[in-house]
């Protein structure tokens, strides 16, 4: 899919001093994303809190992102869980006609077998009216999917269309890429090995950094897409530090703060996650003052 090819991002939910969600500090980082460049945006995404978010306040995010989009970029949404039947649900009742594909995160916390993975996924691609993207987040589901069980699905059902790889294993996310189907994206999921990622073989990024600055981390993507190798990896390193710095406190703690200190939106995130200290928005501060010279 053309669609998925670069970068995207997978959006926040920016709340208010009431913890309620800021539909106008979301509509700015949407412009913000599009006029920066980002090829396509991630709805619902596990950076934007969606564990703490009520069905109402999903549906909220959902529509604040739609109007704010204006049908510019396609979009993305993150439907997935360790529930098989209340996915498969969803996906047989949800109107997906703003969405060219659905993220659906490996099953977290039950630590399925492989073949419980395959099983799980064969369900949600029978069950969703769109193309599908597999995300593998070893760190936050306590299951690796393996590179096999990623061919065999991406093989046996022609509507899983990409894998999100956040193993943070270039090794592993290569193994995809030379046995992968033709058409089959691999898409890093880890924002800084993306850039390898994509010089291997890859597809590009949905990327958490990318959205706090998209102008440059989408070029350099896109530069890496075109074989422009040096300068592509002198934007790689002109970002490192605040790759680092956004997930050093959590995520998306930093990535929040970021947006912060652009003033597109407040820092604010909800328990049992908890903001930055003061050192580390110092210092967020800091690098996006010296960007900006």
């Amino acid at each position: 899919m053309q669609s998925l090819i670069g970068t995207g991002v997978a959006l926040v939910t920016p709340f208010k001093g009431d913890f309620s969600i800021d539909v106008e500090a979301l509509t700015r980082i949407v412009n913000f994303c599009v006029d920066g460049g980002i090829e396509y945006l991630v709805v619902l995404g596990t950076t934007a809190e969606n564990a703490t978010l009520d069905q109402e306040e999903k549906e909220l995010v959902i529509a604040t992102v739609v109007a704010a989009n204006k049908g510019r970029l396609p979009l993305v949404l993150g439907v997935g869980g360790n529930d098989t039947r209340k996915i498969v649900a969803e996906l047989k009742t949800r109107d997906f006609s703003d969405f060219e594909a659905i993220l659906s995160v490996s099953p977290f916390y039950n630590k399925p077998t492989q073949e419980g993975i395959y099983q799980h996924f064969k369900a949600v691609s029978e069950a969703s009216p769109i193309p599908v993207i597999i995300y593998n987040v070893p760190g936050r589901t306590s299951s690796n999917m393996l590179p096999k069980t990623v061919l065999r699905l991406a093989n046996d059902f022609d509507n899983i269309v990409a894998i999100k790889e956040a193993a943070g294993d270039l090794v592993q996310a290569m193994q995809i890429i030379k046995d992968k189907p033709e058409n089959f994206l691999v898409i890093s999921g880890d924002d800084m090995i993306a850039l390898p990622i994509v010089l291997a073989g890859g597809a590009g990024v949905i990327s958490v950094i990318g959205q706090g600055f998209p102008k440059e981390f989408s070029e350099m993507i896109r530069l890496g897409l075109n074989r422009k190798v040096n300068e592509a990896y002198k934007l790689h390193y002109m970002l490192a530090d605040s790759i680092d710095m956004i997930f050093e406190q959590g995520n998306p703690a930093g990535i929040k703060q970021v947006f912060d200190a652009l003033g597109i939106a407040d820092a604010f995130v909800r328990l049992p996650l908890v903001g930055v200290d003061e050192s580390l928005a110092n210092r967020i501060a800091e690098f996006i003052d010296n960007i900006a010279k």
